[in-house]
């Protein structure tokens, strides 16, 4: 059996972070057994449905890694398909025309609710007679279709990963509209989600339907549809929900719930790939953290994806993160870091600074827990105007460092300064010449260049602003302010 799977998002929002995780899990699949992973657009909700967000979940997709071998196939292309599988119910009997008011359905709800029962329908119209439905149609009513459950059917199969699962067919909710009304002179309205996921698997030939765990009572609706329309019924495997650290589901109210959200607070697409994998799955190294989407994809198993929901832990996505972030080429994050630091308005030329750029990138890169992180540690190597806070003030304010900052000047002014090794060399001269502490000449050259007492590698920061013609410049400041002590 070659393997198929899909991922099938609708495009009534953008790409959720549960959906997201739907996808790495079928393309882990998929990559594991050699088989095809499939991108289906389940768009047949026109009043919700936008362009923009189903362009949303391709680029989403495309930037955690997760390419579809087969699609984006939309399930607005194939309306015509789906009517022809009603009709085929119809013809068999196994459907039926229901022209319940709106008003009838709620009565039947409250009355049932009265009676503690759980709401459901009563199956009034599912053998009208002739007569009975032409006079249902003569009051100008207009029907839904509806397929037939038996309440005394037992649906069970072999959840891959929750083991064996049985529904009765009483606790449905009485026969499943696959329909809507229509809206003009058609037959029937449009058919609906249940009926239209089941003729896409089948005629996807999809194997094995990989979603969480909230699509449950659907999978019991849907295997009676694919019996129905004469398919093979796919292997299923119910993903546990995303939990915030409460245990509820994870929603708006945590603060994110899309990729993008990921995406603009600074995480990489590799970190939220590899967080992704575990959230609900535990590798056969259980101490193993951190790998590609392929390396997981060369051990993945339905059987070890748990049951349990799986808790979203900030510090632990902070965590990878920071770790893809210390390890990525100086070059690639260079260029994660660029549109970060013209957000933040640095007067920088992209292409003429760029090495320079990079070797700032080097300095900052081990501070980095996201790429925002970076406009706040490269904040001191902007700029030529000088500010000094409170700290730094006061240190300068000692008698010994006005003749620390002139040696410095001096000395940039008379050597050629080209690595860090100068830069030592101009401290430890400085240091014998004034006669005071290493100790002093550091603390007071920081607060001089940066107007700080805290920041980046002193020396690194140092040979950055000199190369960008920046700290004699500095330094002459720090000299203005000591004249006004």
């Amino acid at each position: 059996m070659t393997v198929r799977v899909r991922i099938a998002p609708s495009p009534t929002g953008n790409l959720h972070i549960g959906t997201a995780r739907t996808a790495v899990f079928n393309w882990l699949y998929a990559r594991r057994h050699g088989g095809t992973f499939i991108l289906r657009i389940e768009d047949t909700d026109q009043e919700r449905s936008r362009p923009e967000y189903t362009e949303n979940i391709l680029s989403g997709l495309q930037w955690l890694g997760l390419q579809w071998d087969e699609g984006p196939i939309q399930q607005s292309d194939r309306l015509d398909r789906y009517r022809d599988a009603v009709q085929t119910l119809l013809d068999r009997g196994l459907a039926y025309r229901c022209y319940c008011t709106a008003d009838e359905l709620e009565v039947m709800r409250t009355a049932q609710k009265a009676s503690n029962q759980a709401p459901r329908y009563d199956n009034r119209h599912r053998n009208l007679t002739p007569e009975a439905e032409e006079k249902l149609i003569a009051q100008g009513r207009k029907p839904v279709i509806r397929f037939k459950i038996d309440d005394d059917r037992t649906i069970t199969w072999n959840d891959q990963i929750r083991g064996a699962m049985t529904w009765q067919g009483r606790d449905l909710g009485g026969d499943m509209v696959i329909a809507r009304t229509p809206e003009g002179d058609e037959a029937f309205g449009q058919p609906l989600y249940n009926l239209a996921v089941v003729v896409d698997d089948l005629d996807m030939e999809i194997t094995h339907v990989i979603r969480g765990e909230d699509h449950i009572a659907n999978t019991a609706k849907q295997i009676l549809l694919y019996e129905a329309l004469g398919g093979t019924v796919p292997h299923f495997a119910h993903t546990p929900l995303i939990l915030n650290t409460e245990g509820r589901k994870l929603s708006k109210r945590d603060g994110v719930t899309s990729i993008d959200d990921f995406r603009q607070m600074g995480f990489t697409a590799e970190a939220i790939a590899n967080y992704m994998c575990l959230l609900g799955w535990t590798p056969p190294d259980a101490t193993q953290e951190i790998f590609t989407l392929e390396e997981a994809a060369a051990q993945f198993e339905l059987e070890r994806v748990n049951k349990a929901g799986a808790k979203f832990d900030w510090h632990k996505l902070d965590w990878l993160n920071s770790q893809y972030l210390h390890q990525m080429p100086v070059a690639a994050l260079t260029d994660l870091l660029i549109p970060h630091w013209q957000n933040a308005g640095y007067d920088f030329d992209p292409v003429g600074d760029r090495p320079w750029l990079e070797e700032l990138t080097t300095l900052v890169a081990p501070s980095l827990t996201r790429l925002p992180d970076g406009v706040g540690e490269a904040r001191l190597l902007f700029g030529s105007a000088l500010t000094f806070d409170e700290k730094a003030t006061a240190h300068l304010q000692q008698a010994e460092v006005k003749g620390i900052v002139e040696g410095a000047i001096a000395a940039l002014k008379e050597n050629e300064v080209a690595d860090l090794e100068g830069v030592k060399a101009i401290v430890d001269q400085i240091t014998k010449t004034a006669a005071v502490k290493k100790g002093l000449v550091m603390k007071t050259m920081r607060a001089a260049l940066t107007g700080e007492l805290q920041g980046p590698d002193l020396m690194q920061a140092w040979l950055l602003l000199h190369r960008k013609g920046q700290a004699v410049n500095r330094l002459e400041q720090t000299l203005a302010l000591l004249a006004t002590f």
